[in-house]
């Protein structure tokens, strides 16, 4: 059974910092990539920032610059450090993890359960 346990959601003033990190846990798998993505009220679930095993990243344009991704293989951990945040950065953000059976060796995707990110101008 695969989980993923996010925190550091809150509320942060126009222009502040938050942390996101995202902890896989279970067994019998290897983390192939894990990402962030975000929903606002009323918009699609959108790409955040992705990291693969190997250190490769992708940022949505919004972000760049702003977001960093980072991950701990060891820990099968993945963090999104936010900086300068607007209010349009407001959203639920949910942590990503595609991850490989060993025994199978088949892809499969998870997600957390969301986390708030609350931006007031």
């Amino acid at each position: 059974q695969v989980q993923l346990v996010e925190s550091g959601g809150g509320l942060v003033q126009a222009g502040g910092s938050l942390r996101l990190s995202c902890a896989v846990s279970g067994s019998g798998f290897s983390v192939d990539a894990m990402g962030w993505y975000r929903q606002a009220p009323g918009k699609q679930r959108e790409l955040v920032a992705a990291i693969t095993s190997g250190g490769s990243t992708n940022y949505a344009d919004s972000v760049k610059g702003r977001f960093t991704i980072s991950s701990d293989n060891a820990k099968n951990t993945v963090y999104l450090q936010m900086n300068s945040l607007k209010p349009e950065d407001t959203a639920v953000y949910y942590c990503n993890a595609q991850v490989i059976t060993t025994c199978a060796q088949t892809l499969f995707d998870y997600w957390g359960q969301g986390t708030q990110v609350t931006v007031s101008s």
